[in-house]
């Protein structure tokens, strides 16, 4: 057997960190809260962090009417994530509020972490300060996803996954809609609730 070449020749597209949240009112319903959370080091349009939260998914609304809303201090790589990933993710893909959320430049980010306990980003923009907690978090594990199954279908990515038996999504100290449920993903039953750490996308050569 062939050893595995150690340099991968696919383009690398960005990578750090994207933790989720996804919560429902009802384990058989639709998302009512969706919360995503993006730490890149390297891109094509440089380092940043960016906090979109979807109080109403499929409503094409923003601020003030609801907290649709994305907290970035770099926007140009905010439509790059979101054009060219995160609209392909199946969890947010067709989703109206991705196209009508408010941007709010981000003054502040900050994480708090006492593991195995919780996990906390908090972002401060203007009159807005949002905070994704996980709670319970179990061992974590590496993938490798192919082109065939990653969320967008168009790339490989690599990442270490921790799930979290419980979280929440508060905006200006709201209690945003929803529980964590359970899923299949990656071919093992977990949360909607997950730590993605060390997350590099590539496209295949």
């Amino acid at each position: 057997m062939d050893a595995k070449h150690p340099v991968n020749p696919a383009k690398v597209e960005w990578s750090g960190e994207n933790p989720g949240i996804y919560l429902k009112d009802s384990p058989d319903g639709d998302w009512s809260t969706l919360g995503i959370f993006f730490r890149v080091v390297y891109s094509p349009h440089g380092r940043g962090c960016t906090m979109i939260i979807l109080d109403k998914p499929d409503e094409p609304l923003g601020l003030p009417d609801t907290y649709n809303i994305c907290l970035t201090d770099n926007e140009t790589l905010t439509d790059y994530l979101v054009g060219d990933f995160m609209s392909k993710f199946p969890s947010f893909r067709g989703r109206k509020g991705l196209e009508t959320m408010t941007r709010v430049p981000l003054d502040s980010v900050s994480t708090r972490v006492d593991m195995p306990d919780y996990y906390m980003e908090s972002a401060i923009g203007r009159d807005i300060e949002a905070v994704m907690t996980w709670r319970q978090l179990q061992e974590p594990f590496a993938a490798e996803v192919p082109v065939e199954i990653s969320a967008t279908g168009e790339h490989d990515m690599y990442s270490v996954f921790l799930e979290a038996k419980d979280a929440e999504i508060t905006v200006n100290g709201d209690h945003l809609s929803g529980s964590v449920v359970g899923r299949t993903f990656l071919g093992r039953q977990m949360s909607t609730a997950f730590l993605a750490l060390s997350e590099t996308w590539l496209t295949p050569g």
